[in-house]
């Protein structure tokens, strides 16, 4: 992606739907939305350098053009690189699920990263979020309330994610999915 603000006609050389990734790994999810969605362009967010590298190539292989990758921290690429209002969705796939007690509060999924995420969708916007953890997806079903802008329906899995990475991992173990798609409601 260019430098400065994300300008989709000046990053992606148009203007379409624009979705959010953050922390796509090594980028499965990523392009398997982007083949099934031409016209949206992708944003992938991930900090691991080997992951952004085999993205890349997977995303070569597989011919997608609508996937951008923005190899560092979504926070501050949310803040200070994403005009409000801009964004179609954002996925959160399988984020770390910070297990102890004493680490909950590194959890992605807090009121001050919902209330970013929401004020980076546009009205009607989704926030999807999955994973394998039960205690993630009670924790990450009580920030969503407690943040009182969202509306939840459960059990959707999108039909064209991969079952690969942290998935394939937890349902090889026996854990159950936690599917949370969120629609942002008007303020």
């Amino acid at each position: 992606l260019p430098d400065g603000p994300l300008v989709p006609e000046v990053a992606f050389g148009r203007v379409a739907p624009v979705v959010v990734e953050i922390g796509s790994g090594h980028g499965a999810a990523a392009v398997a939305y982007c083949s099934a969605h031409p016209g949206t362009d992708l944003v992938a967010i991930e900090v691991h350098v080997p992951g952004v590298a085999r993205m890349l190539s997977l995303a070569d292989a597989a011919g997608v053009s609508n996937l951008w990758v923005h190899p560092g921290d979504a926070l501050p690429f949310l803040a200070e690189r994403v005009a409000p209002g801009s964004l179609a969705a954002v996925h959160l796939f399988f984020p770390d699920p910070w297990p102890k007690n004493k680490h909950v509060k590194r959890r992605f999924v807090q009121q001050h990263t919902l209330a970013l995420i929401a004020s980076r969708l546009q009205p009607g916007g989704h926030l999807l979020i999955a994973t394998d953890i039960t205690a993630y997806a009670a924790h990450a079903r009580a920030q969503l309330a407690e943040h009182g802008r969202w509306s939840v329906v459960e059990g959707e899995r999108p039909s064209w994610r991969p079952e690969a990475g942290f998935e394939a991992k937890g349902l090889r173990a026996g854990r159950v999915v936690s599917e949370l798609a969120a629609t942002l409601l008007p303020a």
